[in-house]
């Protein structure tokens, strides 16, 4: 899990009606390898973005 925050004045846009797909969190500005997923919005803390991704499959 990653935890991403964001400046006050980016923060006013992101979306409080729906998760963030990964281009709309890319225009505002988040650089992150690709898989990142934005899975949870937190009330009190809207500026901070919740990312997970899935564990590598391990082949044995």
């Amino acid at each position: 899990m990653r935890h991403v925050m964001l400046p006050k004045d980016i923060a006013k846009h992101v979306p409080k009606t729906h998760l963030m797909s990964e281009t709309e969190w890319r225009n505002l500005g988040v650089q992150q390898s690709q898989g990142w997923v934005h899975y949870m919005i937190h009330q009190p803390e809207p500026h901070i973005l919740l990312f997970r991704r899935p564990l590598p499959s391990q082949k044995s």
